[in-house]
């Protein structure tokens, strides 16, 4: 881990009502780990009785079929390592999950931005995956952006 400081954004991505969808999945490069230091999902709602949305931050042991495949980017551009780690968004197979870190409830009109406490983030060994997924009671819209360092 040399320090470089990453963001990834899902842009924007559709839920359909009652499917659990996979919005976004950080993989790390082989024998190359990685530490996510925060996480922010935001909801593109209006209705303010629609059901909150339940989220997961969970470990994945393949691939999925990932809608596209996003870079991350350097937050500081006079960084000159090469950016090892790559990402899948927007899901239409999902992968499997092995473990569930957390699960949220969150209203679809707002969002959630956490920064990890030291020496409580999360750490996605080399040749892994992390991703957060989402399901719905109603079709929403939603954003996910991680903040990584590798």
């Amino acid at each position: 881990m040399a320090g470089v400081n990453l963001a990834l954004s899902s842009g924007e991505v559709s839920l359909v009502a009652a499917t659990t969808k996979t919005i976004v999945q950080l993989i790390a490069a082989a024998q190359h780990r990685v530490k996510v230091i925060g996480i922010s999902i935001y909801f593109k709602d209006t209705v303010v009785t629609d059901t909150p949305v339940k989220v997961d931050i969970c470990r994945q042991t393949t691939a999925g079929t990932p809608g596209s495949t996003p870079s991350l980017v350097k937050k500081n551009e006079s960084d000159a390592e090469t950016i090892q780690t790559t990402a899948g968004i927007n899901y239409s197979a999902e992968p499997t999950v092995t473990d569930i870190l957390e699960t949220k409830e969150i209203h679809p009109q707002t969002g959630e931005k956490v920064y990890l406490p030291l020496s409580q983030e999360i750490y996605i060994k080399g040749g892994n995956r992390l991703g957060v997924r989402a399901l719905a009671a109603q079709n929403q819209t939603v954003v996910v952006n991680f903040e990584v360092e590798e």
